[in-house]
């Protein structure tokens, strides 16, 4: 059973967070079709995003899904990770031409210097007009050097975007999607905490630092194969730590019939008449859970007739 554990380090203003995929993983890769496996690297690639969505959809609480999004100008041209505020998921990514053997961060999206990555947030409930939030941060780091790795990426982003100090462990193969997430919480109300500083007076930041070096030490193959008590305590033995009751990620897609409907119409009818004139029918394809939509003729038909042309969904749901 997939699982997130949130804790707290008690008189510290840091926080964390413990993801482990493993069914809801395993459904995403079985979603791909036979002979359309993703390569190692960019699954593994894209189940450290699943793992980082999730965590971050987590941390913010936000009512809408999160967004996450890896892009360039290598062999993988897209990769994607969208978590809902109930932590269902789902992933899915474009690959052109091969991914070389081994190949990290760099060499799959970033191998002439346009890589970016995207985090959106799209409200579930947006105003008249209101347009998702994103930011896009290059894949670079501070001193214009490569990052290699998708953690290094979002604690980059994490520092510009939100000025907070973050900490990301993640791993993933064809079994299991983790992450370990470390933060320091903003500033405001760390004054309530100065009383309870240790007998060396070590400072707010140090503390985080320390909680930051500990979650270093985690290995790729302990955060595959060790259960959440048992990394924690390994971790942080010497701290104490609040922890909540654990939640359970899934495996979903918000595809629909409705939303393929209302991209149909987005076309235009003298697109869709196109497509139905060559080919007799029009079918869609999900690229997140495989699932497929046809459409006749009589189907496209009712679509454009005056009445029947409500907002189904953005056609942004299907990459």
């Amino acid at each position: 059973m997939s699982e997130l554990h949130k804790f707290l380090f008690d008189g510290l203003p840091v926080r964390g967070m413990l993801v482990r995929l493993t069914d809801a993983w395993r459904e995403v890769l079985s979603r791909r079709e036979p002979g359309h496996e993703y390569p190692p690297e960019l699954r593994d690639l894209l189940g450290e995003m699943s793992a980082a969505a999730v965590l971050m959809q987590a941390n913010i609480k936000f009512n809408g899904a999160l967004v996450l999004q890896v892009f360039g100008d290598g062999p993988v041209k897209l990769a994607v990770a969208e978590a809902q505020p109930d932590l269902s998921f789902r992933a899915t990514a474009k690959c052109v031409g091969e991914v070389p053997a081994g190949a990290r961060l760099e060499a799959m999206l970033n191998v002439h210097g346009q890589g970016r990555c995207a985090i959106t947030l799209d409200p579930k409930d947006k105003l008249p007009g209101q347009q998702p939030y994103q930011g896009v941060v290059p894949l670079y780091g501070d001193r214009r050097e490569p990052l290699q790795k998708m953690s290094e990426v979002l604690e980059h982003y994490m520092l510009q975007s939100e000025q907070l100090d973050t900490k990301l462990v993640l791993a993933a193969n064809g079994d299991i999607a983790a992450g370990l997430l470390i933060q320091r919480l903003p500033v405001e109300g760390e004054g309530n905490l100065e009383g309870r500083r240790n007998e060396d007076d070590i400072g707010l930041s140090d503390a985080f630092n320390r909680i930051s070096i500990l979650a270093a030490t985690l290995t790729a193959e302990e955060l595959l194969t060790l259960d959440a008590d048992t990394i924690l305590r390994r971790l942080f033995w010497e701290e104490t730590v609040t922890r909540f009751e654990p939640q359970a990620p899934r495996f979903a897609c918000t595809c629909s019939r409705e939303r393929v409907a209302q991209m149909l119409r987005g076309l235009g009818r003298e697109e869709a008449d196109s497509v139905l004139a060559e080919r007799g029918d029009i079918e869609i394809g999900c690229d997140f859970c495989g699932r497929h939509y046809r459409f006749d003729a009589v189907d496209v038909g009712a679509l454009f007739t005056t009445g029947n042309n409500q907002p189904g969904g953005s056609p942004s749901t299907l990459q």
